[in-house]
């Protein structure tokens, strides 16, 4: 019986094998076109905006750094702080109520992010500051009895209040279904191996599936917070002297609007800026566990003093 074995062709030419190491990417012309209209474009507004005198900006120098504005600045940080800070705590609370078996919690939750989520921030932001006109008084009282003290509304709900109250419940809203979202990230098997060892649904939830939802949660967080300094320019309707609120208190004398507005214009960007670059740094940090290789994966991380529970 005879073999034959027929002998591989050999390469023609070499023209259907590159070198890996000695080839170049082709040269895209539309890309380079692309880029060449996006830099004219560029190019042209910019020296539209720094020609054209009706944006005022010797005045736009002239008052960036004027007091008015800068508290202005500081009572739009500090809101922005304060309501975010009460968002993801009241979030966190709602997003477990949320997935809670106990229907009369779940129910809550969801109708609390119906109607927060459901309604727009500005008038939500006036409903609160108006709230006098429902309730002229706010007591406490025994159910269906007298009550025991009581205050009056407009005291109480001062354009400060009304902004903290309206901001930071429409935040929780929008947070508890991020943290939900990133709770059910996490598989469900690392929760049931923590209880195996004996922990707690709580503890586990504290201690083992809310650090690993950090991942999911952290990024949209980051948007949530620069959404949050420029909604803040919404509690300029109720009197509130944030930054928007102090701009305009300065044109309505010196008639100066768009430069005015263009002061704000720079401060929010330069606000959003260095939030978008924290953003970026907090994203890498959370995203090393998909950097990894596939191979190599993460224990379930149980506390040994959790464990001998």
């Amino acid at each position: 019986m005879s073999t034959d074995i027929e002998p591989h062709a050999p390469p023609s030419d070499g023209a259907d094998f590159r070198d890996v190491a000695t080839a170049h990417a082709p040269f895209r012309t539309g890309r380079f076109a692309l880029w060449v209209v996006i830099a004219i474009l560029v190019a042209d507004f910019a020296w539209i905006v720094a020609n054209n005198k009706n944006f005022g900006w010797p005045v736009v120098a002239q008052y960036f750094f004027d007091p008015t504005v800068i508290s202005g600045l500081y009572v739009s940080l500090g809101l922005t702080v304060v309501a975010m800070a009460i968002g993801v705590v009241l979030g966190l609370l709602i997003a477990i109520m949320r997935m809670s078996d106990d229907r009369l919690a779940s129910g809550f939750a969801s109708l609390f992010i119906w109607v927060f989520r459901g309604t727009p921030l500005l008038v939500q932001l006036i409903f609160w500051y108006n709230m006098s006109t429902l309730f002229p008084q706010l007591s406490i009282a025994i159910p269906f009895g007298p009550s025991l003290i009581s205050w009056d509304t407009n005291s109480v709900i001062t354009p400060m209040t009304a902004a903290v109250v309206g901001l930071a419940l429409n935040e929780a809203a929008y947070m508890a279904e991020i943290i939900r979202g990133g709770l059910l990230s996490v598989d469900r098997g690392q929760a049931e191996t923590a209880e195996a060892f004996g922990m707690t649904k709580a503890r586990a939830l504290r201690r083992i599936v809310i650090p690993q939802a950090m991942r999911s949660i952290v990024p949209p967080t980051g948007n949530q917070l620069i959404s949050m300094i420029k909604a803040t320019s919404l509690v300029s309707v109720i009197a509130m002297a944030d930054l928007l609120y102090s701009v305009q208190s300065i044109y309505n004398r010196t008639f100066e609007i768009v430069p005015m507005l263009m002061v704000a214009v720079v401060w929010y960007l330069l606000i959003t800026s260095v939030l978008n670059i924290g953003q970026s740094y907090i994203e890498a940090y959370y995203g090393r566990s998909d950097r990894r290789p596939s191979g190599t994966t993460r224990p379930v991380a149980v506390p040994k003093e959790e464990a001998s529970h």
